[in-house]
């Protein structure tokens, strides 16, 4: 979908057949936009709001025609909801529910002005949100739709009508949302994809075409050369599969030569069977998922090149499928990690978190300013805090305010969990340094606290992201199943890594 940013006033049915008008809850007095076009609809909104047919309730839709009966000039109002509860969440969810009203139409454009009234966020804060909402809420994955595949709609084009004096940075920010757009849908068409077409060769190969020609480093490392590095924790994960794991490594140079790196973590398994102790049937589908973290990874490194982001970026992708081949890991058996750790498997399902130990030794290598994973982890998380929530423990209080503070803006939201000393008692071993699981209780806590004994002293955070990587039903942006997310908190986070403010 194209976005242009227009000098002009609304409405204009020469120009703008379709026009998107955000309304208050509980305000007659109409804006600027709003009053020009129910004087062009013979007051048409004006009778609405009275009636209290329309009320701006958040993400409540009414179309009505304006102009004469030649024009056939739409209207489309959207709710805000109260004033006093608007934030940029809102306007994403609101502008995400209008264009897919106005796709199912077969309408395929339309125009909007960023008029929210007394100034609520700054001009290019409103733009990339209502960008991000219209493209975001617009995703659809397809390519293995075959019947009726012509009716699909698609928009192709949206308007933002502002004043000559703010077209340049809404121009910006409307160029940054479409990055930021492009880099979470490529993560939900990564996750979305069959296993057997997203296996770990294929999410390496996915991870060399985001990085061609962005100046963006890449190394695949197979299974020789974990072999050779030490790394027996992902490797004996991949025992079980008759597909090779790799491991990704993304490197991104734009901050100063001499700043120490961030390093990205997401764990990438392309299917989770559970292994030896093997899923229920019900759902196993969707572990197709269980790389989504890998694909966040993947996909930030690429909207942060696109941005030029002044910083330097390591992505750490271990990629593998965890099956009950006759080879694969038994409840039991015995692991040595690259740490020199070793680690008892007393549940083959809880693979993730040996992936992981892997690859955050080796994030080690890079002296880092500091380390993020993502990974869905667990299932005690999705218990805890829901669907719409990602668990965060880790081991730095300003890493973790900057990441709240991140998550604030984007509206992927995160909660906090306890990760003390305490919960060590429930992950040692009788026979090795540690065991992979602790139990029923505080699963996501004593899953984190595995993972804290391979991080060293460098800063922290672990996301389990377990819950809102992949979605039962739709939300406002965010269409049933992979949700890419992640990435925007994430972007939002370099944006402003640099900020003493942050």
């Amino acid at each position: 979908m194209k976005t242009r940013v227009l000098k002009g006033t609304l409405p204009d049915p020469a120009s703008h057949r379709c026009l998107v008008v955000p309304l208050y809850e509980g305000e007659v007095e109409l804006s600027a936009t709003a009053r020009r076009t129910d004087q062009s609809s013979g007051g048409w909104i004006s009778e609405l709001l009275r009636s209290r047919e329309f009320e701006g309730k958040h993400l409540q839709l009414e179309l009505l025609h304006a102009g004469d009966s030649g024009s056939g000039q739409r209207v489309v109002l959207v709710g805000l909801g109260k004033r006093c509860d608007f934030n940029l969440d809102r306007v994403r969810g609101a502008y995400a529910k209008a264009a897919q009203f106005i796709r199912s139409s077969n309408v395929l454009s339309f125009s909007t002005a960023l008029d929210f009234g007394p100034p609520p966020a700054s001009i290019g804060d409103l733009a990339e949100a209502v960008v991000e909402g219209t493209i975001l809420g617009n995703y659809q994955f397809t390519p293995y739709k075959t019947v009726k595949k012509e009716e699909i709609r698609h928009l192709r084009e949206m308007a933002i009508v502002v004043d000559s004096r703010q077209i340049p940075a809404v121009r910006e920010a409307a160029s940054r949302a479409e990055i930021l757009c492009r880099a979470v849908c490529l993560a939900r068409d990564m996750v979305s994809a069959p296993a057997n077409e997203m296996t770990p060769s294929d999410m390496a190969e996915r991870a060399v075409a985001a990085a061609r020609g962005r100046g963006i480093a890449v190394k695949v490392l197979n299974e020789k050369k974990m072999e050779k590095l030490g790394m027996n924790a992902l490797l004996g994960v991949a025992n079980g599969s008759k597909q090779p794991p790799r491991f990704i490594i993304l490197e991104y140079r734009g901050g100063r030569k001499n700043d120490k790196p961030l390093v990205l973590v997401g764990k990438g398994l392309t299917f989770d069977s559970g292994g030896i102790s093997l899923k229920p049937a019900e759902k196993m589908d969707e572990m197709k998922s269980d790389m989504s973290g890998g694909a966040a990874v993947i996909c930030t490194i690429m909207a942060a090149t696109d941005l030029k982001l002044p910083v330097n970026l390591i992505g750490l992708v271990p990629a593998t499928e965890n099956m009950p081949g006759g080879r694969a890991l038994k409840p039991g058996d015995i692991l040595k990690s690259l740490s020199g750790q070793t680690i008892e498997v007393v549940n083959t399902d809880a693979e993730g978190r040996l992936i992981l130990a892997d690859a955050l030794t080796y994030a080690g290598r890079y002296k880092p300013a500091a380390i993020i994973d993502l990974a869905t982890l667990t299932g005690a998380c999705v218990v805890a805090l829901g669907d719409y929530v990602a668990g965060m423990l880790g081991t730095d209080d300003t890493l973790k305010g900057r990441i709240r503070k991140a998550a604030d803006f984007t509206g992927e939201k995160v909660w906090e969990l306890p990760l003390w000393e305490e919960y060590d008692e429930q992950i040692k071993s009788d026979i090795a340094d540690v065991k992979n699981a602790g139990g029923r209780s505080a699963g996501t806590i004593t899953a984190a606290a595995f993972l804290k004994k391979f991080v060293g002293d460098f800063p922290w955070v672990h996301l389990d992201i377990a819950g809102p990587a992949w979605l039962g039903k739709d939300r406002p942006y965010i269409p049933k199943g992979a949700s890419g997310v992640g990435v925007r908190l994430l972007v939002r986070l370099l944006r402003t890594w640099n900020s003493a403010a942050c």
